[in-house]
């Protein structure tokens, strides 16, 4: 208990001692109290903006804090662009612990002594960060070369405490500061939560890798390790080792005599399938995981690594970013705008022609230089930043993609300054969303879903079938019949609020008919 006071306390040092108090704006300022308790603070004076003050705060704090900002910088529709693009930066590479830790959690891991299992262990670790560090070797009856990732002893504790501290700092700073609330300091700390201790897990990891390797198996684009199941534990992963060339070594491709453009192109087309297709992406693609087989220097194939954060959407946020993107292409910021007011990402307050007036004025100026030259994530953050005043807040799964793209496409302008990401989307997401509609496949869908649908459609509540009935009747209604227009104007009010799956239901009943099931 003590220790964790200790703890706390130094914390909150840290962050005081950065000025975190100078991050609240004027009209939100701390009361009284509050400034009297963190006077002695006050005398430190901020040499940096907010942005670079937090970002040293966040690396002092340790790595626990370093990953949890670098959560932060993937959430621009919450924090301003001054903070998110200094916490970009932050880095969480630590010194490697000793080997002899490692090779007991391995044999502790896996019941088996590490001479049983591994031939040609090398004591020195290949890579080492906050959460894991890679060591090579072979297996003992194959004599493949692997790749061991063990997961650093004792991290869990760390991270459990940390992470409370950090759920005392956030009700803390929502307690007394309205931009805090509107931010969901909270909740950002327990998506926090979730995405680290799913870092932890090292068989999860192993189920990803082998979920995308069959994603991409009669697939040339990416290559994905092989994972050895009986080598690998909670703690512990065991995979194929790989060997490439790093994707930002160029001097090293342009040696290969690889086609940058192509590899560059290939990047996003790997992107789009992970995305739209498979509905799986590998949401971690920094330099670092990422390698190059330039056996076919025709034909380069990317390699990836770490698999430890994986994102997926709902059907229902698949279609509206696919939607968007495609707006976006077009310079259609109206649509732009109508597609965050309908999924509900902004206030469903706002008037379309305001947020398409607010969005067009920031990313219009953008459009002024060659498509080719526009970077399709920065029009994407341009959008984001710019709809903030009209409450953007937007699911984790949809940030994550955000950043993913960023990543994505940054890496391919890197390789090819020249790549034009828009010429490759456009015709890959019309092609995507017509066959999503195509009729044949709506039936298929319908068929295979009729009976659990058709049971759903069934209980929906007797409210719902009357607004489905007097929606029909809509047109018998006269402008003097105020009394009745008001009150069907209440019930579909109040139909909003029925859950999606019941508005699926009827929905799908709909399409059922029309195939002909019920028939």
């Amino acid at each position: 208990m003590i220790k964790d006071l200790i703890r706390f306390l130094h914390i909150l040092h840290i962050f005081l001692k950065a000025r975190i108090d100078l991050l609240i704006p004027e009209e939100n300022k701390l009361n009284i109290l509050i400034k009297f308790i963190i006077l002695p603070w006050s005398l430190y004076s901020r040499k940096n903006n907010r942005g670079e003050s937090l970002s040293a705060a966040l690396e002092e704090a340790g790595p626990v804090f370093i990953k949890f900002g670098q959560i932060l910088s993937t959430r621009p529709d919450l924090i301003p662009e001054d903070i998110v693009k200094p916490l970009k930066k932050l880095q969480d590479n630590l010194p490697p612990f000793s080997t002899k830790e490692a090779k007991a959690l391995i044999e502790s891991e896996l019941k088996a002594k590490l001479s049983d299992l591994f031939i040609d262990f090398e004591d020195k670790p290949i890579a080492a960060a906050s959460i894991a560090q890679v060591y090579k070797a072979k297996l003992k009856k194959s004599k493949k070369q692997v790749a061991i990732k063990v997961v650093r002893p004792n991290i869990q504790n760390r991270i459990k405490k940390d992470i409370s501290l950090m759920k005392r700092l956030a009700a803390l700073f929502e307690k007394y500061s309205d931009d805090a609330k509107r931010l969901k300091i909270q909740e950002l700390v327990e998506e926090y939560e979730f995405v680290i201790n799913t870092e932890l897990d090292m068989r999860s990891e192993a189920s990803n890798m082998r979920q995308t390797k069959r994603n991409f198996e009669n697939n040339h684009l990416l290559y994905v390790p092989e994972v050895f199941i009986e080598h690998t534990a909670d703690k512990i992963l065991t995979m194929e080792l790989v060997e490439g060339i790093p994707v930002d070594d160029l001097e090293k491709l342009r040696a290969k005599d690889i086609d940058l453009k192509l590899l560059s192109e290939r990047g996003v087309e790997i992107f789009l399938k992970q995305v739209f297709v498979d509905n799986f992406f590998h949401a971690d693609m920094h330099p670092g995981n990422i390698f190059i087989n330039t056996d076919d220097t025709n034909g380069p194939t990317y390699l990836a690594v770490d698999y430890a954060i994986i994102g997926s959407l709902t059907d229902e946020e698949l279609i509206q970013i696919g939607r968007m993107i495609l707006a976006v292409i077009s310079r259609d910021f109206l649509q732009v705008s109508s597609i965050l007011i309908d999924a509900g990402w902004v206030n469903p307050e706002t008037k379309a022609i305001d947020l398409e007036k607010t969005i067009r004025t920031a990313c219009e100026p953008m459009f002024d230089q060659p498509l080719e030259k526009i970077n399709f994530g920065e029009l994407l953050l341009y959008i984001f930043n710019s709809a903030r005043r009209y409450g953007l807040s937007m699911q984790p799964s949809l940030m994550l993609l955000q950043k993913t793209l960023i990543n994505i496409e940054g890496l391919g302008k890197q390789i090819y300054p020249d790549l034009d990401f828009w010429s490759i989307s456009k015709p890959f997401l019309q092609q995507w969303i017509s066959e999503r509609y195509n009729p044949k496949k709506l039936e298929d869908w319908a068929k295979k879903n009729a009976v659990s649908w058709i049971e759903k459609a069934k209980s929906l509540p007797k409210t719902a079938e009357e607004l489905v009935n007097k929606i029909n009747k809509l047109e018998e209604y006269k402008s003097e019949d105020k009394a009745r227009h008001e009150e069907i104007l209440s019930k579909i009010s109040l139909g909003k609020k029925v859950s999606s799956v019941l508005q699926a239901s009827i929905l799908v009943a709909m399409i059922l008919i029309l195939v002909g099931i019920f028939i």
